[in-house]
Parts: C-alpha cells; structure tokens; sequence
C-alpha cells in the first residue's frame, strides 16, 4: 500500500508540475506564408520571406506579442493554385492565425475558401483590387494601396509637376500585356477624360525582353511622363530603349516593383533621375532595418543573406509583418487570449495612423476599407540613394473607390 501510495504521489507530482510548465509557457502566435519561392515570383519571394522571419525574430527578442511567443510558417506553392490549397489547409491545421499567398492567381483562388473558412487573410502587392472593401471581403485585407490607388497618385504627382493642370500632358503607359500589367488602365483612362491629359497605352509582350516595337510608338509619341508597370529585368530592358530612342529615363515613373538590383543592373549613375513609386521606405538607414542588422545580422541570426536585406523587396516584406504584428497585438491587448480569427480580424481593423515609425505610409485599417486609405509617394533615385519627391499622398478616391465598389459588387453576387 505504502508503494502504491508513493507511486501515485509521484504520477500527481509529475502531472501538476507538468500542468504548471503548461501554464507558465505561453502559446505560440503563428503565420502562414504560402509563396511561390521557385517559379514566377521568385525574382521577390525569398526576400519577402526573409524579412516576416526577420522580423518575428527580432519581436521574440523583445518578448514576442503581448507575452505570446511568435512563429514564421514558410512554405513554397510554386504560383499553382492547387499548391496553395494544400499549404493553406497544412497551415490551419498547424493552427495559423493569418495566411498570406503573394500571388495573384493563388492568392484569388483562396478568398472564397479563406472567406468561408472565417480566417483572416492578408494580400499585400498582390490579389483582388477590390479586396479593400472590408464590407464585402470581411477576411481578406491587402492592408495597403491597391496598383489602382498607386496610379492615381502617380497622376496627382504628375499633376502637381505641371502647375496644377494636365491640360495637354501627354502621359505613356507601358505595360506588359498580362492581368498584372492592364490593372491601372481603368483609373488611367478615367482620370484622362477627367484631367484632360493624353493617354497613350505601349503593350508589350510577356516576358518582356522585346520591347522595341512599344518603345517606338513612344517615341513618335513625345510623352512628357511615362508610367512603367514593369517586373525585374522589364525595367532593364525599358531603360535600354529609352537611351537607345533618346528619350530622358528622369521621364520614367516605375510601379512600385522596381527594386535595388535593377539600380545595379542599370548601373548607379545610369539610373539617376528615374522614379518609383513606393508605400515603404527604402534603404537601410530606417532605425528598424538597422536594428535587425544588429540584433541579428552582427550576430550571425539573419533569415537570409546580409546582400538581400539592401532592396525594397526585402522592406516590402517588413512592411507587411509590422502590420500584421500590430494588428494581432492590438487584438491581445483589447479582447484578450486566447487570440482567435475574429479577433485579429478586429485587432487588424483597430489599426490608426500607424506608419512603425516612419517606415511605411500611415494607415488606418476600419471594417468598411480593409487597404488602409491608399497612401504612396513618389521616391527619385539621386545616384547613390532614393529621394522623396512627395509626401505619403492619397489622391482621386472618389475615382478609385467608385471601380472597387463596381468590382466588389460583382463578386458579392457570386456568393
């Protein structure tokens, strides 16, 4: 009896101290990023991966989320629809609290399955447009400026350059023809008729290394702005019909794709003058990339490569996991744990004026404008570094809000 009793005492020992170890561990805040790492998008998805480890890592050293400890899931989809199914179904059951899929194809076969499924879903640079209206894509949130939001703010830019009227300007766009590359011809054309300026559309064909036909018809077009919808080397390519047709690369305003290696591959001083438009700082001087070089980087616990974090892709991928991060802070610190789906999509939708401290354009996140107001600025490249050439600026809502209720309308019929 005696034995049987410290047998006992023993297994109850074991288990409260075990229970204790439970309580006193607390659970781990994980998210899903379903990339392609492999095929389409791998000039980018290895850098945005790098970046959401970074910075998962350096929020642990600080404690994690409100106490909670965080993980980074990284798993390859190769752009295949049916890939992303699959990762997404393995990270729920790993218990992911976010999905992202940095696919267009991807990211709009998982809305209807993340919509129904009632878990949140984020789609920075990438998916649905129409995906900001937060009352209709309740879970989906870009968390930032749709391409067709960027392009109206190119034209304010544009605008504002030419005195405040773009009567008689002459703007090309050049694009490859491909859904990403027609996406702002909407807005385009909508603020032509509106502004008064002359459009002139330059398709080219995928993968983009023959542009020469496009180049031309810009060329005989004299524009007085061009706006590039360009991936990777396509902005080589274009910068190399531009000499070659005469025509000042200062003209050029690059979609927000338009990185540090293409900077390279033009060459430093070849490319001054050309501009970008961004909703992330660039560089390395941000107090926050320079905190993850020492924190990590000088200590030998970097995601990747020291030579990747210099490029926007590498911030881009920041900039959407210090929102993430704050959304599901804000959801701890107001409705508590256990952090649920509803909660962080209410953690996410009580973001105000948040820019982490100057290192993206501030946004404010509500249930009715899951994108965050749309803000970007124009950066110009001086030789050495990039420059701001505007504030964060949001212009044209009206235009743009009025094509992504016309777009949400038609996808809330097919519910």
């Amino acid at each position: 009896m005696k034995s049987r009793f410290l047998t006992l005492a023993a297994g109850l020992g074991m288990a409260i101290a075990a229970m204790h170890s439970a309580q006193a561990a607390p659970e781990t805040i994980k998210f899903a990023g379903c990339y392609d790492l492999t095929k389409s998008y791998g000039f980018v998805s290895p850098q945005i991966a790098q970046a959401a480890r970074d910075y998962v890592k350096l929020f642990n050293l600080q404690g994690g989320i409100e106490g909670h400890p965080v993980e980074m899931l990284i798993q390859d989809h190769g752009n295949e629809p049916q890939r992303g199914i699959e990762c997404y179904e393995k990270m729920k059951r790993e218990g992911a609290i976010t999905f992202e899929f940095l696919s267009t194809p991807v990211s709009r076969a998982m809305v209807p399955r993340a919509m129904a499924d009632g878990n949140v879903m984020i789609q920075p640079y990438a998916g649905r447009g129409d995906a900001v209206d937060g009352e209709v894509f309740s879970w989906i949130f870009p968390m930032g400026p749709t391409y067709w939001a960027q392009v109206a703010n190119d034209i304010q830019y544009i605008k504002n350059q030419s005195k405040g009227s773009l009567k008689g300007v002459k703007v090309a766009f050049i694009y490859p023809d491909y859904p990403f590359g027609q996406e702002p011809i909407g807005v385009l054309k909508t603020l032509a008729e509106r502004e008064g300026y002359e459009l002139m559309l330059a398709p080219h064909p995928m993968p983009g290394n023959d542009q020469a036909a496009a180049w031309t018809q810009i060329r005989r077009f004299n524009p007085d702005w061009i706006i590039g919808w360009n991936l990777s080397n396509m902005h080589v390519v274009a910068s190399r019909e531009m000499k070659r047709n005469g025509i000042p690369i200062s003209k050029y305003i690059a979609v927000n794709w338009f990185n540090e290696v293409d900077i390279n591959n033009l060459g430093p001083e070849n490319a001054k003058g050309i501009k970008r438009a961004t909703n992330v700082v660039g560089g390395q001087d941000h107090p926050l990339i320079q905190k993850i070089i020492k924190e990590l980087y000088d200590k030998g616990q970097g995601s990747g490569d020291r030579k990747t974090m210099n490029d926007v892709y590498y911030n881009s991928g920041l900039a959407s996991y210090v929102i993430v991060v704050e959304g599901a802070r804000l959801a701890i610190k107001q409705y508590g744990w256990p952090l649920t789906p509803e909660k962080m999509k209410k953690g996410l939708e009580s973001i105000k004026n948040f820019d982490a401290g100057g290192f993206i354009a501030p946004i404010t996140i509500t249930a009715k404008d899951h994108g965050g107001g749309g803000k970007t600025r124009v950066d110009m490249w001086d030789g050495s570094k990039w420059v701001p050439q505007t504030d964060w600026l949001s212009a044209y809502s009206d235009v743009v809000q009025s094509i992504v209720k016309k777009e949400s309308a038609e996808f809330a019929k097919t519910k």
